[in-house]
Parts: C-alpha cells; structure tokens; sequence
C-alpha cells in the first residue's frame, strides 16, 4: 500500500517545539529547545533554523514588493480601433504609442526561431494590413526591436522577447477577431 502524504503546518515554530518538548519530556538526554528547532529546520528542507528565518524574511519582503500587473487598457483599445473586424490593420497609426503596440500584432504571426525572406515577410504583412506600405511595417518593427535583418534586408528575423502586457491583451483579442471573422 502507498503512503499518503500529510502536510503539516505549523504557525509558530517555537510553540510548535516547546510543545514536542513536553511530549519528550525531561530526561537527560533529551534535546534542548534550539537542538529541536534546528531538528525541525532540518527535515523541512532547511541548513539550520536561521536559515528558515532568513527565507521567510526573504518571503515577507517579496511578497511585499510584488505589484500587480497593470495594463494601458485605453492604449489597447485605441489600438484595436485600428484593426477591422478580421484583425487587419486599416492604417498606419498617427501616435507613436499606437504604432509599437501594434507592431506586436505582426510580431506575433512570424515564425519563432526561423529566418524569412523579404518576399515571404512582404507577403505575411500584406496579408494583414490593408494600406499597402510593407517596407513602413518592416522598418518600424526593426527600428522597435522586433525583428532583425541583414544588412542587405535579404533575411529577417523575430526577436524573441516577452511582449508588453498590452502587447499580450491586443494579441490576444486580435486572434479571436481573426478565428471569429
């Protein structure tokens, strides 16, 4: 038969020791307070009981630290009001903030880890813009980072990156639009 794993949890170590020490009891040979907290650090993973107060220290700190995500949700929406009902941009967006959020967009259709050539990168940006500027998009996504290419702009490629929070909402959004349409 296999062992079941029961977690155990304890609020307080000392108490938790003080009261193992009474069930021990008194005798000579009987660990000291600190022997058993040691003991106790030990078996759960940890060199000594200091260094189980030093990682929940470092615990309570991060904890504090940590933010919550927050996104530029009108950004994204102004954003999307460039994209049609099929996930294709319009037009060259005017703002600058509009135009790198939606070079995400292209980002996320190229290949990951693959190098494309100027006719099949023309031909994946025609597929999903409706203005006819390719050479704009394949410049501004090498001026924002995104992409790389020879110095001849013979061969491109994505530069892999974790995109923005509002890069991962519009992402998202535009390929429901383009499952949906």
């Amino acid at each position: 038969m296999s062992k079941q794993k029961i977690p155990l949890r304890a609020d307080d170590l000392s108490a938790f020791t003080r009261a193992l020490s009474h069930q021990l009891g008194d005798s000579e040979g009987a660990p000291s307070h600190l022997s058993l907290m040691n003991m106790l650090a030990r078996s759960g993973g940890f060199r000594n009981v200091q260094h189980l107060r030093a990682a929940y220290a470092a615990e309570k700190r991060l904890a504090r630290q940590a933010q919550p995500v927050v996104a530029d949700f009108r950004l994204v929406e102004r954003t999307l009001h460039q994209f049609d009902h099929c996930g294709k941009l319009k037009q060259w967006p005017s703002r600058r903030t509009v135009q790198s959020l939606g070079l995400w967009a292209f980002w996320a259709l190229m290949p990951a880890s693959s190098d494309m050539s100027e006719p099949s990168m023309n031909a994946l940006l025609n597929a999903y813009h409706l203005f006819g500027d390719a050479p704009q998009l394949r410049r501004s996504m090498v001026e924002h980072g995104l992409v790389t290419r020879k110095r001849d702009c013979s061969l491109y490629r994505r530069v892999e990156q974790r995109p923005t929070v509002e890069a991962e909402i519009l992402i998202a959004r535009l390929k429901a639009r383009r499952t949906a349409g």
